[in-house]
């Protein structure tokens, strides 16, 4: 089973208004709430300021309820505005009731009840506000740890002493994370993890921009949503079958290019699948521009670094 809570307040009753926090968290529940072919993913709670008064209270009481239970993966999103307090060394988010650093909701409480959640396999918490990037140090004015605990996965929009911006209709950082949600940040096999979705924010983002944060205590990274594959599985489970070493070089002959005159349909069946994998960069032409010229000219080819880490799946039967 899984789990989100996707919070948005751009209605404040004593600070700043916001503008897209509510069209972010409500756009982030609806993109992680089914896969790409329409099977159930997230079971998700939306508490947006424009239905709900989003007190201290009323937020702490969710993201506690959150985190228990027992799941596989509890996901946290949060779109407002966030602080760090220097005085305490505590970094927090704001809810709308907030008036003194004192109302605000403490990462590492969040953090510790996250921790404390032993029956949740996976907790990741995202984060579209300022200051967010504190989520997860050590603090030196306070005794107990706030630290990344075990299968748990923090990303956030940016570091700690930088502001999250808001764009046109999304924020900035959950702008790019709805690209990367909707197969931007997807592998081979479709499937989107919490790196992959921070390796795509963190490439699109220059040196002047905000730089998001990302920080996890896990053994093995989780899918948050899974698209189509950029190859199917059928093709990938034959490149050892194709490729009896990831070194080997599989012969092309003119028959297996259509164009030519001794072309064998059964060549070019295999020779389209090859071409498929080509253009993903898991195969490549030996002494060659292009495949059509592989096969003109009775070269072969070969598979690429990734194309040998995909043969090895397919030999431990991971797909």
């Amino acid at each position: 089973m899984r789990k989100g809570l996707f919070i948005g307040i751009n209605d404040y009753t004593h600070v700043s208004h916001l503008s897209g926090c509510c069209n972010d968290s409500m756009a982030m529940a609806s993109v992680l709430k089914t896969d790409a072919n329409g099977d159930p993913n997230f079971k998700n709670i939306v508490l947006t300021s424009a239905e709900d008064y989003l007190s201290r209270e009323k937020l702490e009481n969710q993201i506690r309820e959150l985190f228990s239970g027992d799941c596989n993966v509890a996901l946290l999103y949060f779109a407002g505005h966030g602080s760090f307090d220097a005085d305490t060394d505590e970094g927090m988010l704001i809810p709308q009731d907030y008036k003194s650093a004192k109302d605000g909701i403490r990462l590492s409480d969040i953090l510790n009840w996250a921790s404390k959640a032993t029956k949740i396999k996976n907790k990741v918490i995202i984060l579209d506000c300022c200051q967010s990037g504190s989520a997860g140090e050590l603090r030196a004015l306070r005794s107990e740890g706030s630290v990344v605990g075990e299968g748990m996965t923090i990303l956030t929009a940016c570091k700690k002493e930088e502001p999250a911006m808001e764009g046109v209709q999304h924020g900035v950082f959950t702008g790019l994370l709805l690209q990367a949600l909707h197969g931007g940040a997807a592998n081979i096999l479709g499937k989107i993890t919490p790196g992959s979705l921070y390796s795509f924010v963190d490439n699109a983002l220059d040196a002047w921009e905000q730089r998001p944060v990302f920080k996890t205590n896990v053994s093995q990274f989780i899918s948050l949503r899974e698209v189509s594959p950029l190859i199917p599985k059928e093709i990938l489970r034959k490149l050892p079958e194709w490729f009896a070493e990831a070194e080997s070089v599989y012969s092309l002959a003119p028959s297996f290019e259509p164009t030519e005159p001794e072309f064998n349909p059964e060549h070019g069946e295999v020779f389209a699948q090859l071409q498929k994998c080509n253009r993903h960069s898991l195969i490549e032409p030996v002494d060659a521009e292009h495949m059509y010229y592989a096969a003109i000219h009775a070269t072969g080819c070969r598979l690429t670094a990734l194309g040998a880490y995909y043969r090895e799946l397919a030999i431990k039967g991971h797909f």
